[in-house]
Formats: C-alpha cells, sequence, structure tokens
C-alpha cells in the first residue's frame, strides 16, 4: 500500500483502541506507536542512499517487511515510547505495536508489488494482486469513520472497529473474486499474475506462454477483454545489459516474470503487470547504439 493508506491504518487503529482509562501521557505514547508501527517497514527507502548495485528493487519490501521482523520492530517501537513518554505500560505498547506493523506488512501481501515476508528464509516475493496499491474503499471506509466519529458521543472507539470490519469483508471479498478469476485462467497460461485495477471488483490478469503476453481485463461481472497482446524476445542474450544496468538482472529475479525486448534501438527487459499507455515504469534498458 502506499504511505497515505499506512498512515490512515495507523490512525484508525489508534481510533479503534478504547482509551476511556489512559492518561494523556499513554495516550501519546499509544498514538505514536499506532503511526510509527504502521510506517515502520517501509523505513528500507533510504536504502536507495547507498544501493550502487541495482539491488533497491529487491530490497524494497524485502527484510522489513518479513513476517520474523514484526516483533522486533514492535519491540523497538514500545520500547522508545515507553521512555519517551515515561510510561510503564511496555506489555500493551508492544501488542499495539504488534498490530501496526503486522498490518502494514501483510496488507502490502494483497497488491502487484507484493513482499519478502519471509525473508530471509526465502527471497520468494508473494504478491495476490487482489487489492490496488491505493485502495479508495479504504480511503472511503477509513475516512468514513473519521467523520462520524467526531460525531457521535461517548465511545467514539467502536466506530473505528466497525470500520474495520467492512475493511476485512472489503479485502474477503476483492480477494474471493481474484481467485476465482485465477483459477479461471491457470489453466490458459504456463504463467500468471494478477493485479487489481482502482476499479473495486475489477482485475488485469497477466498471462504469459512462451513468447506470447496477454494482459486481459476481467470480472466476475463483465465480460473478458484482452487489451494487450505482447511479444516477448525470449531468445535475446541479456549478458550486456545484464552487465551495464545491474537493475535490469535485480528486475529479473524479482518479477513473477518479464517482457524481454530486443529491437534495433533497444535492449532490456519490463514487468508487464505495470504496462499501461504503451509502456510499463519498470523498464530497465540499454540503447543499442551507445558505445
Amino acid at each position: 500500500m502506499d504511505s497515505v493508506t499506512h498512515a490512515l491504518f495507523g490512525l484508525t487503529q489508534y481510533g479503534a483502541i478504547n482509551k476511556n482509562e489512559m492518561d494523556e501521557k499513554l495516550k501519546r505514547a499509544v498514538f505514536t506507536t499506532t503511526l510509527v508501527g504502521s510506517e515502520i517497514p517501509d523505513i528500507d527507502v533510504i536504502s536507495q542512499l547507498w544501493d550502487e548495485t541495482g539491488m533497491y528493487q529487491m530490497w524494497h519490501r524485502g527484510i522489513t517487511h518479513s513476517l520474523f521482523m514484526v516483533p522486533i520492530w514492535a519491540f523497538l517501537i514500545a520500547l522508545l515510547c515507553t521512555v519517551i513518554f515515561r510510561t510503564k505500560h511496555f506489555p500493551k505498547l508492544f501488542l499495539i505495536g504488534t498490530i501496526a506493523v503486522f498490518i502494514h506488512s501483510t496488507s502490502d501481501l494483497f497488491n502487484a508489488w507484493g513482499t519478502g515476508y519471509f525473508e530471509p528464509f526465502t527471497q520468494l516475493r508473494i504478491t495476490l494482486g487482489t487489492i490496488p496499491i491505493i485502495d479508495f474503499i479504504f480511503w472511503l471506509i477509513m475516512f468514513g469513520a473519521m467523520f462520524f466519529g467526531r460525531r457521535l458521543k461517548g465511545n467514539t472507539f467502536k466506530v473505528y472497529r466497525v470500520a474495520w470490519l467492512l475493511i476485512g469483508f472489503h479485502v474477503l471479498i476483492q480477494s474471493v473474486q481474484g481467485y476465482v478469476l485465477y483459477q479461471q485462467y491457470e489453466n490458459k497460461y504456463d504463467q500468471l499474475a494478477l493485479s487489481a485495477s482502482f476499479l473495486p471488483w475489477h482485475f488485469t490478469v497477466i498471462g504469459k506462454t512462451d513468447n506470447k503476453v496477454e494482459l486481459v481485463n476481467d470480472s466476475l461481472l463483465r465480460e473478458a477483454e484482452l487489451v494487450y497482446s505482447l511479444q516477448s524476445a525470449e531468445d535475446a542474450d541479456l549478458e550486456r545489459l545484464f552487465s551495464e544496468v545491474p537493475e535490469a538482472e535485480t528486475l529479473y529475479n524479482w518479477a513473477p516474470f518479464v517482457v524481454v525486448v530486443d529491437d534495433d534501438e533497444r535492449l532490456g527487459l519490463y514487468d508487464p503487470r505495470f504496462y499501461r499507455n504503451g509502456q510499463s515504469f519498470l523498464f530497465e534498458y540499454i540503447e543499442k547504439n551507445q558505445k
């Protein structure tokens, strides 16, 4: 998910906590824990500052998003908040931090980018592709909870708990539909990936067989539409590309599959899951006429 959505997750988690018997110090500690815990896995973006080998694609959403890092992040956040806010509620803060970090790392599994959820034990990127990176239904639910929470007196945390139920229901509906579509196409292609559209209940199915890649817009509510049919130069020699552009080799290993471009002008490869308007923003290449 994007950083705004993760921040909204943190605020919604804070709102769902019953704070009626908390003092101001503990409230501030809880607020900080939920917000920092909801963002901390993305600290890996700073690795761009020292990446000289083209590995950022693999580092981002890698070990920092691992399931095994959840309690470590939660421990560090709870410890710092205990010291900074001078509260003795470390166990409570640790539990809250664990939930916040877990929501971040797990929610990222559902979009096309995926995460290294079980690193360092495997480099496999797990991606379900059933939720878009920016999901406006999430935003609608969470902003709605904030709107009604401000206007209702009493136990407003119940409003936010209803919001979490609606978020869970939305993820369930999206994922069930994505699973059904995936099963429908599984025998049609050798390799298959799914990418959720910004429009709810709509998906792009990306399938590859031999050197042909197809992008199909589909939904359980409408007829499938073939949007792009792409040709991949599978026999191209990528050694020079990998040598001159290390990011290309990283992308090759990171993506479920790629489209290879080998024409008179360029040698490169791109991730077809992010192919829009005739190009993919994850495209690494070299100009053949360069000396």
